[in-house]
């Protein structure tokens, strides 16, 4: 019977010799790419085994499981970014939970996010307090997808500039389109580095991050540009 924790190492270990080879293929160091480990649904023991192996980001999906495993939490902590849909009803828990949250993809998210970031600032006397976050765009269009359509993103990224002082926006994240064709794949993140470059010129900003590419697209995701690539599967397996 196969030991879950070597199970999981041998995973990792596979996922980043494929994220080192991508790199090199494409001219960069992968070392400016982080690996996430998307943990929903994966019991606190496959985490541990993860963070065994150095894996210190996670992503999760959704407020009350994030909660719940905090509660019964061990050990280390590590770095945990919201990636699944957020409602504004639970955004000030999540600001709790969640050191980024990858997906807003409208101006009245990032409203409430500001709010709970200024009031949390203001209770703890600081006034340089800001919640890191990432806007998510529907590069593909594909209508089962949340996210922001490519031209109205721009205009997005400028509300929040303007409205959100507390929200620092740290780049732009997608979900691949579903298909096997690797050039509409491709495409699709190329699409949006140029989306994310183009940004940073019409707004000034930094947008550092380009959170793209899952288990079975993140060395097509690499080769675009990809800073962080979100993989589940790959590391657990499938549940």
């Amino acid at each position: 019977m196969v030991n879950l924790r070597d199970e999981i190492t041998r995973n990792i270990g596979a996922i980043r010799e494929k994220i080192a080879s991508a790199a090199a293929k494409s001219g960069r160091n992968p070392g400016d790419i982080r690996l996430m480990g998307v943990s929903k649904f994966q019991p606190l023991e496959s985490i541990y085994a993860a963070r065994d192996c150095g894996l210190f980001l996670f992503g999760e999906n959704r407020v009350q499981e994030r909660e719940e495993k905090i509660a019964r939490w061990e050990g280390p902590s590590v770095e945990c970014h919201m990636i699944g849909h957020l409602q504004k009803n639970k955004a000030r828990k999540a600001l709790e939970l969640f050191d980024c949250v990858e997906s807003v993809d409208n101006t009245e998210l990032a409203l409430v996010i500001e709010r709970v970031t200024r009031e949390r600032s203001e209770a703890e006397g600081r006034t340089d307090g800001r919640c890191p976050i990432m806007i998510e765009v529907n590069v593909s269009g594909e209508e089962t997808k949340q996210g922001i359509s490519p031209e109205k993103c721009f205009a997005l990224i400028d509300d929040i500039a303007v409205k959100c002082p507390h929200v620092e926006i740290k780049g732009l994240m997608t979900i691949g389109p579903m298909t096997d064709d690797e050039k509409k794949i491709g495409a699709a993140f190329a699409a949006l580095r140029k989306l994310r470059d183009d940004a940073r010129g019409k707004s000034g900003l930094i947008l550092e991050h380009l959170s793209m590419g899952m288990s079975g697209d993140y060395t097509l995701a690499i080769m675009e540009g990809s800073t962080i690539v979100r993989i589940g599967s790959a590391i657990f397996g499938i549940r």
